[in-house]
């Protein structure tokens, strides 16, 4: 996790995320080249570690079988994912030399975000908590993962709820008569004609 989303986000999906998934773990910082706790993990014996990234040649979860997923990741993975403001994504990921080396998983992201009190660069981004939960299901399928995530988004939903309740308080400084109250799918998004990201996280 970046260190300003660390300290800024408090209610953040990486946040939300941690406190809904058992054997979970933040680690903060920028550059990781040199983290011992990262490197530890990296290091452990029979298991594999990999970098949750969008990429045109990663190994698609989405597309796989049960039993090539079961053989490509093993029975002890580690999936890292990195936790910030897209930009900020990057540059963790430019920075550190040990992330770059991993093997780098992905998926066909075929839900809209219901994160809909942020700005995404495109319409099929997905915050922390939805990414994680779409890999959870996936590796479920293939018998890697037996977490439950039946109730897994709750807590994220209630947030935004709780958020655009606020923004729709007359007494609030956010307040925004033209909030949508209702979570529904954002389909508008800024565009930047200078570079086309597309993001399954």
């Amino acid at each position: 996790m970046h260190p300003k989303e660390y300290k800024k986000e408090k209610n953040g999906t990486g946040h939300i995320t941690n406190l809904q998934l058992k054997n979970s773990e933040i680690i903060v910082g920028v550059d990781f080249t040199n983290n011992s706790r990262v490197n530890n993990i990296l290091a452990k014996e029979n298991s594999s570690s990999f970098l949750l990234y969008p990429g045109k040649d990663n190994f698609n979860l989405s597309v796989r079988k049960s039993e090539e997923i079961n053989s490509f990741m093993g029975n002890t993975p580690y999936i890292f994912l990195i936790d910030g403001t897209w930009p900020c994504a990057r540059k963790i990921l430019k920075l550190s030399k040990n992330l770059q080396k991993l093997q780098r998983v992905s998926f066909d992201n075929k839900i809209k975000s219901k994160f809909i009190i942020k700005q995404q660069p495109e319409s099929l981004c997905l915050s922390t908590i939805e990414s994680v939960y779409t890999v959870l299901n996936l590796l479920k399928e293939a018998e890697l993962e037996k977490c439950e995530t039946k109730d897994f988004l709750i807590p994220f939903e209630k947030m935004i709820e709780h958020q655009l309740e606020y923004m729709l308080n007359p007494n609030s400084k956010n307040y925004c008569s033209t909030a949508n109250k209702t979570i529904t799918p954002k389909n508008m998004y800024k565009k930047n004609t200078e570079r086309n990201i597309i993001f399954e996280q």
